[in-house]
């Protein structure tokens, strides 16, 4: 019988190393700007056509290569870094497996020019699917100049998988920020479709944060550093008024290289607790220097994930940290006296008459109980047009409609002045309990509703129904200005006409800066710069691939929660009935528009139950 075990060429072994080390775009840009980072450039530049499926460039300065290193570069197992197995446990470089630019070489059409301070004439290498197209000498500046092009041209069933442009470039942004935020010391920029999107100098690790995320960080992220035997901590984390929905601000670097660790980022969100609401998410900045020894950073092909010797000590001395630069500089009040003012107190002589006491006015007819409530003449404080039907909680021969005079009720044990024992009841239709729900009587039971989400169901329905014209909008009499990253202002951009159709008008006003001319009426009431960050929710959800909801869904449902109510709103049995006849007159009354239940009820088996001995 013949032997059935065959060495691999190598070109289909590194098509097979390329699905681990190159999954998109973004994994060809972290490679090689981690490369040149380790080639000691202080200038790195990255150029991007049609979200990195066409090109992506990535021209540095740093120290450049020889013919013969140009061209072993491209070897599997190649590296410069490497010599022996306890170099693995002493490595200060990013990249040192040798197998990226073989991996791109193997799924791409690659161009490398290249040259050396001393040399006089650089190198010209195309290498097209791990084959050798052309290799000569060439003219070219100090550095390395990659282009990749056409990525997965060789591997169809590959690049079928790719997302759109818009989801690989937000993937291929991802990548530069991190590698922007753990080297401030080098100036960078990012073009895409010839338009620069950064343009990063050279700085200190705040200014690169504002520069990168907006100016809105420059006063709300406070400095977090803490020094030990075990770990060094430094960098910044966020004030807790800043923490938002939106989540991606979070970073974690050990040793400059970026990684990722839920387990750490608990020991952040724990410093938190009971700061900022549940599922809001703080932004931070954390940097961490470990002796190599004792870390493992092995351990993934993309190499953001970093074993630790003591990872329980580290996540307690990171917890510690960001409590203290919580409490240091946001939570403890402060009094800022200005030196030079005179703190004297008057001189009162011990024989100046005693001034008279201060009288306080009493309105002995008083009641707080009686106290005007704010009506509800129809439905339009909630934003609720009249429906089209109305709900009536329970058939008449089952549930008792208040009577026209107060029934009287014997109530054993308790007695009125007179010594009768009466006690006088209208019977509400609704009960709201703790602002959060509100309670009604059924045939079958009883049924709750939860206020929030009832809302919510109405206003995703009717501004659905009025999305396929276009929702009004009301004008600012003074318009309000919203900073943002440059990312997530070219996202607003993008989706400017969709945004406008909602009745959010924005125009640019240059700088990452935006300015909210109208809101959609009936959101008078909500901040724009908080919609602003509903809005980028919704459409940074876009890019998942989530064919479930339309975007224009996820538009209208951000909409839709922040003009509802909130759950501590008081209401009288008015707003009550008119909530509840405007959901059930949705098409869907029972789920809200993103799955929850709105609608519970009880039967009376089980309440029967609970009264069991």
């Amino acid at each position: 019988m013949a032997d059935i075990i065959q060495l691999l060429p190598d070109s289909i072994a590194n098509q097979i190393a390329a699905g681990e080390v190159v999954q998109r775009p973004a994994s060809v840009v972290k490679e090689l700007m981690e490369n040149a980072i380790d080639a000691q450039c202080s200038t790195l530049q990255v150029i991007v056509k049609n979200g990195g499926k066409t090109l992506v460039q990535v021209i540095d300065n740093g120290c450049g290569m020889s013919e013969t290193d140009a061209r072993m570069s491209f070897e599997r197992h190649a590296t410069s870094k490497i010599r022996e197995a306890n170099d693995l446990f002493a490595l200060r470089t990013m990249g040192f497996r040798g197998e990226a630019l073989a991996s791109i070489a193997a799924v791409a059409e690659v161009e490398l020019r290249t040259r050396r301070p001393d040399d006089e004439v650089g190198t010209l290498l195309q290498i097209n699917g791990s084959e050798v197209i052309q290799q000569e000498p060439l003219a070219c500046p100090v550095g390395t100049n990659f282009c990749v092009k056409n990525l997965f041209f060789n591997i169809p069933a590959r690049r079928k998988f790719l997302k759109s442009e818009s989801a690989e470039f937000k993937n291929i942004v991802t990548e530069f920020q991190r590698v922007a935020l753990a080297n401030p010391q080098v100036e960078m920029r990012l073009q895409h479709n010839d338009h620069e999107l950064y343009f990063l100098p050279k700085s200190g690790l705040k200014q690169r944060i504002v520069a990168i995320f907006g100016k809105a960080l420059n006063s709300s992220i406070v400095e977090c550093s803490t020094q030990n035997s075990i770990v060094n901590v430094s960098g910044y984390v966020g004030k807790p008024e800043i923490a938002r929905k939106t989540p991606g601000n979070q970073f974690f670097f050990v040793n400059n290289r970026f990684m990722k660790s839920m387990h750490l980022h608990r020991a952040v969100m724990n410093a938190y607790a009971r700061l900022i609401p549940e599922g809001y998410n703080p932004p931070y900045f954390i940097y961490l220097d470990v002796n190599p020894a004792n870390i493992d950073v092995n351990i993934h092909p993309t190499k953001t994930e970093i074993k630790f010797e003591d990872e329980q000590s580290i996540w307690g001395i990171i917890h510690a940290a960001t409590r203290e630069a919580l409490g240091r500089f946001t939570l403890t009040p402060t009094f800022d006296f200005d030196p030079q003012t005179d703190l004297t107190l008057p001189y009162i002589s011990p024989s100046a008459p005693v001034p008279d006491m201060p009288g306080v006015a009493i309105n002995p007819n008083y009641n707080p109980f009686e106290a005007a409530r704010d009506s509800f003449e129809n439905a339009s404080s909630f934003g609720i047009s009249a429906p089209a039907k109305t709900y009536s909680p329970a058939p008449a021969d089952v549930y008792a409609q208040p009577p026209s005079e107060p029934e009287r009720y014997m109530l054993p044990g308790l007695v009125d002045a007179d010594n009768n024992a009466t006690f006088e009841s209208t019977a509400p239709r609704f009960m709201q309990i703790k602002g959060k729900y509100i309670a009604t009587s059924i045939a079958s039971g009883l049924m709750l509703i939860d206020v929030r989400r009832a809302h919510i169901r109405i206003l995703f329905e009717q501004f659905m129904a009025n999305a396929d014209g276009q929702i009004l909008g009301q004008r600012e009499l003074f318009p309000s200005t919203v900073d943002l990253s440059p990312q997530h202002h070219a996202l607003l951009l993008e989706h400017q006409s969709q945004l406008t159709q909602l009745g959010l008008e924005l125009s640019d006003l240059g700088h990452n800066t935006m300015s909210v001319n109208s809101m959609p009426v009936g959101l008078q009431h909500v901040e724009p710069s908080k919609l602003i960050d509903d809005m980028l929710l919704a459409l940074n959800e876009d890019y998942t691939g989530n064919a479930e909801q339309s975007l224009k869904e996820r538009l209208v449902l951000s909409l839709a929660k922040a003009a509802a109510l909130n759950y501590v709103k008081p209401m009288n049995t008015t707003e009550m009935q008119a909530l509840v006849d405007s959901l059930f007159a949705c098409n869907q009354p029972h789920i809200s528009p993103d799955g929850l239940p709105v609608v519970s009820t009880i039967d009376l088996n089980e309440l029967d139950r609970r009264f069991r001995k």
